[in-house]
C-alpha cells in the first residue's frame, strides 16, 4: 500500500502549486504583449528586444522567473513525477481569471477538464514514487537533452532553408520542447544545489536560460500568427508530459514500486494531458492568454 503524503512531499506540493500560479499568470501577461508585437519581428531577436520594453511583458517574465526557483525548491522536497503534474493546477487560475475578467461561461468542457486535472493530480500525489532519485549523467541524459534542443532549434533551421517559413507545428514543438527541457533540468539544478555543486548550477541554469529564450521567441511568433486555442494546448501538454516521461527513463525515479508497476501513473499522465489540452483550448483560458480585444477593452 502506498503511504499518505508526508511532510516533505506536502511541502513540495505546496511549492509546486505556488510555482504554477507564477507560471500561468506570467504566461498570460507575456502572451498579451506578444499578440501586440509587430509581425515582421517574427523569429528574430528583435522580437524580444521589442517585448522587453513593454512593462506588462516584463512583469510576466518576472513572475516566470520567480516560478523557476519555486519549482526547484519543490523538486528538493518531492519527485519530478509529482511536481510537474501539480503545475497543471495553474490552469485553474487562468480559468478563474478568464471567467472573471472576460465574463466567459464555464461549460461542460471546462468542468470535465477541471475534474480530469484535479483527479489526475490527486492520483499522482497518491501514487508517485517517494524517492526522488538522482539524475545519472550518462549517455541517456545526453541523448534526451540533444533531442529536446534539436526540437527547440528546428523552426530556425527551417527558416534559414526556406526564408520566411514559419510552420506552426515546429513553432509549437519548439516552445513545448524548451519548456519541457527547462522543467527536467530544474531537477538537475536542485540536485546540484543540494550537493553544493555551484558551478554545475550556473552551467545548467545558463543552458535553461538560452533554451527558454529561444522557445519564448518560438511561442511568441506562434501566438502572433495562430489562435491560442491551437498553440497553448500543445505547449502546455508537452511541458507536463516530457519531464514526467523522462523522470523514470533518465531522471532516476523508479516507477516499478508504484501501483501496478507504473501503469497507474501512465494512465494519470494521459488523463492530465487530456484535461490540460481541453482547458487550454477553452475560450475562457485562451482569450485571456493571448489578450484578445475584449481583454484590452477591460484594461
Amino acid at each position: 500500500m502506498v503511504p499518505l503524503m508526508d511532510g516533505e512531499l506536502a511541502l513540495g506540493f505546496a511549492l509546486a502549486l505556488a510555482a504554477a500560479c507564477c507560471y500561468e499568470t506570467g504566461y498570460a501577461l507575456q502572451a498579451l504583449e506578444a499578440r501586440r508585437a509587430p509581425p515582421e519581428r517574427a523569429l528574430r531577436p528583435s522580437l524580444v528586444g521589442h517585448l522587453i520594453r513593454r512593462p506588462v511583458w516584463v512583469g510576466g517574465i518576472a513572475l516566470a522567473l520567480l516560478g523557476w526557483p519555486l519549482q526547484i525548491a519543490a523538486l528538493s522536497q518531492a519527485p519530478l513525477t509529482l511536481v510537474q503534474p501539480v503545475l497543471a493546477l495553474g490552469l485553474l487560475l487562468l480559468l478563474a481569471l478568464g471567467v472573471r475578467v472576460l465574463g466567459e461561461r464555464v461549460g461542460p468542457r471546462e468542468l470535465v477538464a477541471v475534474l480530469l486535472i484535479i483527479g489526475s493530480v490527486a492520483v499522482f500525489a497518491w501514487a508517485a514514487p517517494r524517492d526522488s532519485g538522482d539524475v545519472e549523467r550518462g549517455a541517456g541524459l545526453v541523448v534526451a537533452l540533444a533531442i529536446l534542443i534539436a526540437a527547440t532549434l528546428a523552426p530556425y533551421a527551417i527558416s534559414l532553408i526556406r526564408r520566411g517559413a514559419h510552420p506552426m507545428l515546429l513553432l509549437v514543438a519548439s516552445a513545448g520542447a524548451a519548456d519541457g527541457l527547462a522543467a527536467f533540468v530544474a531537477k538537475i539544478v536542485a540536485q546540484d544545489a543540494s550537493d553544493g555543486a555551484l558551478v554545475g548550477v550556473v552551467l545548467w541554469a545558463g543552458l535553461v536560460a538560452a533554451v527558454v529564450i529561444i522557445g519564448l521567441v518560438s511561442e511568441s511568433t506562434a501566438l502572433q500568427r495562430f489562435a491560442a486555442t491551437r498553440v497553448a494546448p500543445t505547449v502546455l501538454v508537452m511541458q507536463i508530459v516530457i519531464p514526467v516521461v523522462l523522470a523514470p527513463l533518465v531522471g532516476g525515479e523508479g516507477w516499478g514500486d508504484t501501483p501496478l508497476g507504473g501503469a497507474v501513473l501512465a494512465v494519470a499522465l494521459a488523463t492530465i494531458a487530456v484535461g490540460a489540452g481541453l482547458l487550454a483550448s477553452s475560450p475562457a483560458v485562451a482569450q485571456l492568454a493571448v489578450g484578445e480585444a475584449d481583454l484590452v477593452q477591460h484594461d
